[in-house]
């Protein structure tokens, strides 16, 4: 009976071994790269991507897009890999399903569903118009801006292109690859308004004081999501979960305070030269960060 007894326990232990193992082959997720989470990012976007310099002058990727990518890598234990480059990149590159993830303060927008899936928000934010202090009162709402006398400005590829195109189709409407760049034509008077995401919008104002966020610009589609390969359920199934478990445990709320605090530091936004340090020659925007 003892010897029975043994033999069915050890039976039992093998079964549930068993299951657990098929369970962890089912969910088992398929990346570009194995045993890879393979990241894109345009690291112009201060407080979800950017670099953060420290005081020998050396840059890290840092914000809370990247710790979020981090803690969804650890949760479905993979390594990390991200890649830098221009928003129209990180478009193009998880179109053709050449990454797992972009993460670029992405919203869910219904016109991007055909190049890629979209997570469950993780942020909720906002859109915004921006100038500066000696043209604020020039701009009382959106319909004075929608004049042919004005330079308006907007990240290419971006919602915020949408929101110029809808709002003031009438304005010389400037696409720009890096919200950096949108900033320097502000602050030399080269631009008299733009279309900023709200939360990077107040980030900057912290460092250029002279910027000006004048009103809330009305979006159906508020907060942010992250793009996914798309077709891969099993990542975006594992991808909502680790974004359920970032918001429940309060690490997303850390790590949106450790980035806003960075990112009133010193800061780089753009991609790094092929040294992989901060190029020498910058725009006034960069050299003053």
């Amino acid at each position: 009976m003892k010897l029975k007894k043994i033999m069915a326990l050890a039976l039992s232990a093998a079964m549930v071994l068993s299951m657990s193992a098929t369970v962890f082959a089912d969910d088992k997720v398929e990346t570009v790269t194995d045993g890879k989470l393979t990241v894109a990012t345009s690291p112009d976007f201060a407080p979800y991507e950017f670099y953060s310099i420290d005081d020998d002058g050396n840059p890290t990727l840092s914000g809370f897009d990247m710790d979020l990518a981090k803690y969804i890598a650890d949760k479905m234990g993979l390594e990390l890999e991200v890649i830098p480059m221009d928003f129209d990149g990180v478009l193009s590159e998880l179109s053709q399903k050449n990454v797992d993830l972009g993460m670029a303060g992405l919203s869910p927008d219904p016109a991007r569903e055909d190049a890629m899936d979209f997570s469950d928000l993780y942020y909720m934010g906002g859109q915004s118009f921006v100038s500066v202090k000696d043209k604020a009162d020039q701009f009382k709402s959106l319909e004075d801006a929608n004049n042919s006398d004005y330079s308006i400005g907007a990240q290419t590829g971006s919602i915020q292109l949408d929101l110029a195109n809808k709002n003031t189709p009438d304005a010389d409407i400037v696409s720009l690859p890096k919200v950096t760049d949108l900033i320097t034509e502000l602050l030399t008077g080269k631009m008299d308004g733009a279309f900023i995401e709200t939360a990077v919008a107040e980030s900057y104002q912290k460092n250029y004081p002279d910027l000006e966020i004048l009103f809330e610009v009305p979006y159906d589609s508020e907060g942010s999501a992250i793009g996914v390969c798309k077709g891969n359920d099993g990542l975006l199934k594992a991808v909502n979960a680790a974004i359920k478990d970032a918001l429940d445990d309060g690490s997303m709320d850390k790590f949106i305070a450790d980035a806003t605090e960075l990112a009133a530091g010193q800061t780089y936004e753009g991609v790094l030269d092929d040294n992989g340090a901060v190029p020498e020659t910058d725009d006034d925007a960069e050299d003053a960060e």
